[in-house]
């Protein structure tokens, strides 16, 4: 028989559009195919098939392991699996040099419509229609694979709002409020473009050296396979997998307000880009993530800054005679893909992206229209952390989509890692990973400001938030 949902496509639409704080949908995905997309399934569509793994260590410190201080291996998935499954090293390949109880491993941010570039039929067994985005299928979606303990760094992402639909295993997320990003100690460096790192490791936060961070209110779930979460515009997260393969795909809704997202991005890397090019190399600062194959010169950077300004105000001029024509209320969704991060992997140059909308605003909903949110069984709300409660325990969704919100008992979270040495491709193995950096520990004693502390308040979201409008009521006048 035909799959009933609990809400039409156009209701999921106007919730995922209007509310700002994240929940999770239940029973929304039934039909879906893309529910057997686990790892063996996978493997079998891709028939040896090479991907990227980015490998850490599962060794908890104070500073987060963020992608430049990571191993990287290309393997099949048949490779990760017998590695993940204590299989002998002979059939883990690159992961043979990897000891499974010190490392994860994580293919993360796979585009979908490249990995399975010569399948393209594969696109349908994902269906955002039913989430009110007919034509978004799995060609606009990102696929993560990860063994236990692998973890994305807390950060925001600067674009969009995101869709992510767990599949196998679970994973645990920690998310925080806009409201909190003071608290986090937001940093550009590593610098890409679209995402605003924390200084802050979530899973063993350094209170001495980030006091402020006890002011945050994290709001933790547990996401199971069938749901879907929805994390909110520029919420911060956190998210590790915890179980022993698992598998997510998740979808980036561009949304109006980017538009000014994207001249503040524009203006934040100009500025990293200049100032960091500018300073004498050291050894081991690695200040562009590798999602960045290289630092843009300034004329490429004021092209981009110039590309932005002109398509904000595109956007404010389409807006206003979108306003003329109709009375509607609400956020717009962008019809086309986010270029959400990696965009050498989906080939978006600076100031591509095409405008195709009439609004560019995503107002924040009011308290009545918050009511109107049908929470209950189907959509369950991923409610703040007590702040008497220890940052190690987390909340869990019931499988089932039950309203009930519950502690997992014992269960240890989080678990990142000393930095140490960044590694392509590395075929050194074991013996290079163990190579750690001489200031694994925050120096307590330094007073001399780095260039990267200059930096962390230059290029602060305030302050670019605050330039971004002083330099677009320059461009008005």
């Amino acid at each position: 028989g035909e799959d009933v949902k609990p809400f039409t496509p156009e209701k999921t639409k106007e919730i995922v559009m209007s509310l700002q704080q994240p929940a999770v949908f239940c029973n929304m995905v039934g039909n879906w195919p893309a529910l057997h997309w686990n790892v063996n399934y996978l493997s079998a569509v891709l028939e040896g098939k090479t991907v990227q793994f980015r490998l850490g260590l599962k060794m908890v410190d104070l500073v987060p392991q963020f992608e430049t201080s990571c191993s990287y291996v290309e393997a099949t998935l048949e490779e990760f699996l017998a590695w993940s499954c204590g299989q002998p090293s002979c059939l883990a390949g690159p992961f043979s040099c990897y000891d499974y109880s010190k490392y994860w491993a994580y293919a993360d941010y796979k585009y979908i419509a490249r990995i399975f570039e010569d399948k393209p039929e594969i696109f349908q067994d994902v269906r955002w229609s039913d989430f009110g985005f007919p034509g978004r299928s799995g060609k606009e979606s990102t696929l993560w694979i990860g063994s236990e303990g692998a973890n994305t760094p807390c950060h925001l992402d600067s674009y969009g709002c995101n869709l992510v639909l767990q599949v196998q295993g679970r994973k645990r997320w920690h998310l925080f409020p806009p409201g909190d990003t003071s608290f986090l100690y937001p940093t550009r460096i590593p610098y890409e473009e679209s995402s605003i790192f924390s200084q802050v490791n979530i899973a063993n936060p350094d209170l001495k050296r980030f006091p402020e961070f006890r002011n945050s209110t994290a709001h933790v779930v547990t996401l199971s396979p069938g749901q879907v979460l929805l994390v909110p515009r520029h919420w911060w997260h956190y998210v590790e997998s915890i179980d022993p393969v698992t598998v997510s795909i998740n979808s980036w809704i561009e949304l109006d307000a980017d538009h000014e997202a994207r001249v503040e991005e524009a203006i934040t890397r100009m500025l990293v880009c200049a100032i960091k090019s500018a300073e004498n190399p050291s050894d081991g600062d690695l200040w562009l993530n590798p999602t960045e194959v290289e630092a843009t010169s300034h004329e490429v950077n004021l092209q981009y800054l110039n590309k932005a300004v002109s398509a904000y105000f595109k956007c404010q001029e389409t807006s206003v005679s979108g306003q003329a024509r109709s009375s509607s209320t609400g956020a717009k969704q962008r019809t086309n893909t986010s270029c959400k991060r990696k965009r050498r992997e989906v080939g978006c140059e600076p100031g591509s992206c095409t405008l195709l909308t009439q609004e560019c605003d995503c107002p924040t909903p009011k308290a009545e229209e918050l009511q109107e949110i049908p929470f209950g069984p189907h959509l369950i709300q991923v409610l703040p952390q007590s702040h008497k409660t220890s940052v190690m325990d987390a909340v869990t969704i019931e499988s089932d989509g039950g309203d009930l919100l519950h502690k997992n008992e014992g269960e240890h979270f989080g678990k990142l890692h000393c930095k140490r040495e960044k590694l392509l491709m590395s075929s050194d193995c074991e013996t290079a990973a163990h190579q750690m950096d001489s200031d694994c520990s925050p120096c307590t004693s330094q007073t001399a400001l780095s260039t990267n502390d200059l930096l962390d308040c230059l290029v602060n979201p305030r302050v670019i938030s605050l330039v971004a409008q002083l330099l677009l009521e320059r461009m008005r006048v």
